[in-house]
């Protein structure tokens, strides 16, 4: 899965508060800030895991704001061994 988060998620703990809700979830995969602003969240796991860590990104319960989540299910790489912040 691959999810763009936009709004005020740079700069506040974001990425970080992802990665403790992905390894929580028992997800391997990053999340990425990226010089427009929005963070890039691309996670591989159990598709309920997934859902799950969807709906926390849009929760209003993460550091910053988020306005928008767009995300795209393909297939998993597999090349991920944990999830980090880039």
């Amino acid at each position: 899965m691959s999810a763009w988060v936009h709004g005020n998620v740079q700069g506040v703990g974001f990425r970080w508060w992802t990665r403790s809700k992905a390894l929580e979830l028992g997800l391997v995969g990053y999340a990425s800030n990226h010089v427009d602003g929005r963070v890039h969240v691309v996670a591989e796991g159990p598709a309920p895991q997934l859902e799950s860590l969807l709906a926390a990104l849009r929760s209003g319960q993460t550091p910053g704001r988020v306005d928008v989540v767009v995300e795209d299910f393909g297939p998993a790489r597999g090349d991920h061994t944990s999830f980090v912040e880039r």
